[in-house]
């Protein structure tokens, strides 16, 4: 595995709110063959561009950091005379005129700013902050792209099980037909009973392209999601795993609230916060003035037109040094000081609207889960069962001439209705399961389809 997905996979793995549910007491259904959920789960980490780009959010906010843990940078200074012209005290003219060469004068000067009130360790923690703000943000993608690849997952599963139940409708009204054309030929029945029959299987037939159809939907947005071409990818990307025998969740809605602040952008919002108060003590370090400090060194050889003197003049050499204090600083820093009060009260107050949202969706999560889950009671098990013995004992009381072709539809009808509203209970509890866990950001909820 690249680097990058093993470490999306170790944040994963410590994601905290995976803690309070192991995922090893979930049960898990045997895999059929095919691409599984778990392998789609682990390319996904790998391959899918929005985690890509939230992993280069980091990269930045880490380089960032870099910066922000560097002194302000000094500077070095080199000049010289290009040139020289003497003038006379009267202003009558100019001589000496003449082109300066570089060995005859140089001059150097460095300046650097002495940063007070501990600035830099704090720039440094704003930055620190702002990784952990990256980070979180980044399980936040992980979690959002992993809903989309669950939900697309089960509706695949579940348009493969509509098919499958389609298949056998028509494997059924194969048999059917196949002995009413026997009838027809025996003289047992009129050729218009075969007739009526064959034209009421337009319905069945209809429901077995639907079905073929929104397989292909499902697994070419699979496909997408795991960063590989929808068109030349999702027409031959089979999918293993199946959506039978899950297990009820074994959790409350009460253990789901505790670990809320846990969720990924409930934590990003948190750190939002931190990173906020950090940058409010920045900006009150600006009370504390920095020094500009500077030295220069400088030779010339070059003319002074000195007076005379007991001593020869061949050059002048001086060394200096100059500090600066900014000064009317006050009314920017105070300034700066209000924009990041604001901006912290502006992240606690959106913190705290994240968190209500987040409880909002978990309260919703959790009602379309005991919903899903009294559906796929309902819809299992012995309703099923009485479905197929239903429509087959319609069918052999057909055959024997004590019932019509139109119970016999209409057995199949409620046979079919009964398999897909099953396939859709068992797609449906699946999905409750996944967007519990997007909701409360408590990990293993989800089965192992």
């Amino acid at each position: 595995m690249k680097p990058a997905a093993a470490l999306c996979l170790a944040i994963l793995a410590a994601w905290p709110a995976a803690r309070p549910l192991a995922a090893e007491t979930r049960a898990t259904a045997p895999a059929s063959g095919g691409l599984t959920l778990a392998d789609a789960q682990a390319m996904l980490l790998e391959r899918n561009l929005a985690l890509a780009a939230a992993r280069r959010g980091v990269e930045i906010a880490r380089a960032q950091r870099l910066v922000a843990d560097t002194a302000p940078a000094g500077s070095i200074t080199y000049g010289q005379t290009a040139a020289q012209m003497s003038e006379e005290r009267r202003l009558s003219g100019f001589y000496g005129n003449r082109a300066v060469s570089p060995l005859n004068n140089a001059s150097f000067t460095l300046n650097v700013v002495v940063e007070r009130g501990g600035k830099r360790e704090l720039r440094t923690l704003v930055a620190a902050e702002q990784v952990s703000v990256a980070e979180a943000q980044l399980l936040d993608a992980m979690r959002d792209q992993l809903f989309q690849l669950r939900q697309a997952f089960i509706n695949a599963l579940q348009a493969r099980a509509d098919l499958r139940v389609a298949l056998d409708n028509r494997n059924s009204l194969n048999q059917t037909e196949a002995l009413l054309a026997r009838q027809v030929r025996q003289g047992g029945i009129a050729e218009s009973e075969l007739l009526r029959f064959q034209a009421s299987r337009l319905p069945f037939e209809q429901q077995v392209a639907a079905a073929i159809q929104a397989q292909a939907a499902a697994v070419a947005r699979v496909a997408a999601l795991l960063g590989q071409d929808a068109v030349a990818r999702g027409a031959t990307l089979e999918l293993g795993g199946s959506l039978a025998n899950q297990a009820p969740l074994g959790l409350t809605q009460a253990a789901l609230a505790a670990a809320i602040g846990e969720r990924p952008d409930v934590l990003a919002a948190e750190r939002g916060v931190a990173a906020a108060d950090a940058s409010t003590r920045l900006a009150e370090a600006g009370r504390s003035r920095d020094l500009s400090i500077g030295g220069s060194l400088s030779r010339t050889e070059l003319s002074q037109d000195l007076p005379s003197a007991s001593r020869g003049l061949r050059a002048n050499n001086a060394v200096g040094i100059t500090l600066s204090v900014p000064i009317f600083t006050q009314r920017i820093t105070e300034g700066g000081i209000a924009v990041a009060m604001a901006q912290r009260a502006q992240a606690r107050a959106q913190a705290d609207g994240v968190r209500a949202n987040a409880l909002a969706d978990l309260a919703a999560a959790w009602a379309g889960y005991e919903q899903a889950r009294t559906l796929m009671a309902l819809t299992s098990g012995a309703v099923l069962r009485r479905a197929e013995e239903a429509y087959r004992a319609t069918e052999a009381a057909y055959l024997a001439g004590g019932r019509s072709l139109l119970d016999v539809l209409d057995a199949l009808r409620t046979l079919n209705a009964t398999r897909q509203a099953a396939n859709a209970a068992q797609a449906a509890h699946a999905l409750a399961l996944a967007t519990l866990e997007q909701a409360s950001g408590v990990g293993g909820i989800m089965p192992r389809l």
